[in-house]
């Protein structure tokens, strides 16, 4: 590898702490990464020597954070291969962003009889708000079901896809089982029909490379804070079309070219739904997360992350009261201990300084397809990860089947 992963760690202060009287072993990635310094610093340098308000005022301070702010756009959209920065929206996040995209496709482009396909493994915020749309429009939710590996079924996929298939909503990886969905094929059966696409790439982006051009969707939403960035800062790319006829998401100031009490004439995209005072710092913070990753051998992380994952199926399969949900391929693990309740495991694991989590992680309609009633435990790596940190993670769990 060309990258030490114990220097690496050096740059995420939070990894250094001790926990229970244990060093900390941080596998709860696909609910909120670790922020590396630079991120870090760049939200100090916002808020200690540029802090203004960003676009319209004439004073140095408002040009500087106007112009970090703009360039933060300009690397996320090089960072999705974007065509264009005016295709970045900023918004709260992921959930917002699909929300986004309900509001101003769903419930001003679908009518009665439309169908709306997800999937089964979708996350709550890639599954409420369509059923709002289906309710507010007539249009009907589908559902693509699972196969025998907790997979998406294809072939059934291939059935639900037709002419009256007006928008599909897809997860990139899902956050549940780590399971990478075969996005690019849904997608291009959903064009083939004329269909609308949405991607929920939040457990990608931090994970692998992704390229909105290469995958041909319309949509595609990802969250900051899952990819080293701050919390409450995410992006919704949107081709330019589609923003353009989308009316906008919320009014007020910033999203206005001309306001009288008779008339509105809004901004040009993307400044048509970002109204208010944005997140400044979370979006330079944001750029700066791109910054530190686009510095990185991404493929050779990747490469790492999947030892610590096949590790880790190892390490499990050898233990024949687990069983792991699922094929996971990218990070995160989900698993169930015979007759255990999956909190009792991980309250024992915490206690050993090793933070996982557990639940539904929501995707209630996914656990119970799986027959899950209490969920899972999962383990979600990040490339900050260690085999050690995989193998005191098997070792708690061994210590917690003694007492348990």
């Amino acid at each position: 590898m060309l990258v030490d992963i114990q220097v690496l760690r050096r740059d995420f202060p939070t990894l250094a702490q001790i926990v229970n009287g244990h060093p900390l072993v941080y596998l709860d990635n696909a609910a909120t990464t670790q922020k590396p310094q630079p991120v870090l610093d760049a939200l100090n340098h916002y808020y200690r020597d540029t802090n203004a308000n960003v676009h319209r005022a004439s004073h140095a301070l408002s040009g500087q954070a106007t112009r970090a702010f703009e360039l933060a756009r300009e690397k996320v959209a090089r960072f999705i291969h974007a065509p264009s920065a005016t295709e970045v929206i900023w918004t709260r996040g992921t959930t917002e962003a699909i929300n986004l995209v309900a509001f101003g496709v769903g419930r001003h482009f679908l009518h009665a009889g439309d169908e709306i396909l997800i999937s089964t493994s979708e996350h709550h915020a890639n599954i409420v708000p369509w059923q709002q749309v289906a309710a507010a429009t007539g249009a009907i939710l589908k559902v693509i079901p699972l196969n025998a590996s907790a997979g998406l079924d294809l072939t059934a996929a291939g059935r639900l896809i037709n002419e009256r298939t007006r928008l599909l909503a897809i997860g990139h990886v899902s956050n549940a089982l780590g399971q990478v969905n075969p996005v690019a094929e849904l997608i291009a059966m959903a064009r083939a029909v004329g269909a609308i696409t949405l991607v929920d790439g939040a457990q990608a982006v931090g994970h692998f490379p992704v390229d909105v051009q290469a995958l041909g969707c319309d949509f595609y939403a990802f969250s900051g804070h899952k990819m080293f960035a701050p919390t409450g800062i995410g992006v919704l790319y949107g081709k330019s079309e589609w923003l353009e006829k989308m009316p906008p998401w919320q009014s007020g100031g910033e999203m206005i070219k001309n306001v009288t009490f008779e008339h509105t004439t809004f901004a040009e995209p993307p400044f048509k739904f970002e109204a208010g005072t944005p997140n400044i710092a979370g979006a330079i913070a944001l750029g700066a997360a791109v910054d530190y990753l686009q510095g990185l051998d991404r493929i050779a992380l990747l490469k790492h992350e999947q030892a610590l994952l096949a590790q880790l199926l190892d390490g499990l399969a050898a233990m024949d009261d687990i069983r792991v949900i699922g094929r996971p391929q990218a990070g995160a693990v989900s698993f169930v201990m015979n007759e255990v309740h999956p909190q009792d495991l991980a309250t024992l694991l915490d206690m050993q300084g090793i933070a996982v989590r557990t639940g539904h992680h929501c995707a209630m309609p996914l656990m119970q397809a799986l027959g899950l009633k209490n969920g899972t435990v999962r383990a979600s790596f990040s490339f900050y990860n260690t085999h050690d940190d995989v193998a005191a993670l098997l070792a708690g769990i061994d210590k917690a089947r003694e007492l348990l």
